[in-house]
């Protein structure tokens, strides 16, 4: 409480709060940026190594070790940076629309600021406050433009303030994440020759790197560990069958 009544005399740090108070870590503020780019990076790269093992079915080893690493080093740095770039550009966006909204918003609030207390009283009384208490809780807000503005963001458009988000570390976040589990399927490819036994070592490998992710997301949720792995291991596998059989079909 000391901490907090600090922090109060100033503005306040509510990122250092949640870390603090709330022990919410790295992990899973990025969370979605780990996930989504790991996830990525495993089928993407294990895709490369799929669709040359369903091409050659017959004869694995024909590939040569080389080729595999080639391809599938070229797509995951592409696929990689492209993600990252992809990310931080997505939350710039959604920092531009949210800012742009939201003075449109305050705009319609001063323009016609019974309407938009209207608006507001409807909002609060469909989310379960009385009839009552909604109306002088909208004309509170209706006195405080700004915060009105926030609540409508938030309840009337669904838009969170994405501004202590930042897009440069999202965008690390996902390309990092992109590069570490992408890199996981390649691995035997680097210490033995292409052969049959590689291409089962790495189905291994990207089973163990999708059931990994899957832990991290459980970790970081709390929810159950079955259905996190299992989910996570689901998209993985539905991903390299298809790419199996789209290199079996073409090159078989």
């Amino acid at each position: 409480m000391l901490a907090l009544g600090a922090e109060t005399e100033g503005a306040m740090d509510w990122r250092r709060h949640r870390r603090e108070a709330h022990r919410l870590s790295q992990t899973q503020e990025h969370l979605k940026q780990i996930v989504y780019g790991g996830n990525d990076g495993i089928v993407t790269t294990f895709a490369i190594v799929a669709g040359f093992a369903g091409a050659q079915a017959e004869g694995v080893a024909q590939i040569g070790g080389v080729a595999v690493l080639v391809f599938g080093l070229a797509n995951l740095f592409a696929d990689a940076i492209s993600m990252g770039l992809g990310e931080f550009l997505s939350l710039r966006s959604q920092h531009d629309l949210y800012r742009a909204r939201r003075t449109s918003e305050l705009r319609e609030i001063a323009a016609d600021p019974e309407h938009e207390r209207m608006e507001l009283f409807e909002i609060l009384r469909q989310r379960g406050l009385p009839a009552g208490e909604a109306d002088t809780a909208a004309t509170i807000m209706s006195r405080h433009p700004e915060i009105m503005a926030d609540l409508m963001m938030t309840y009337e458009f669904g838009m969170q303030d994405p501004d202590e988000d930042s897009p440069v570390l999202s965008g690390l976040f996902t390309f990092v994440s992109f590069i570490v589990f992408g890199a996981i399927p390649l691995f035997p490819y680097f210490i033995l020759d292409a052969t049959q036994t590689t291409f089962v070592l790495s189905v291994a490998a990207t089973a163990a790197a999708l059931i990994a992710l899957g832990l991290l997301r459980w970790n970081a949720t709390g929810e159950r560990m079955g259905r996190c792995v299992g989910e996570t291991l689901l998209v993985g596998t539905i991903c390299a069958v298809a790419a199996f059989g789209v290199g079996w079909l073409v090159g078989g």
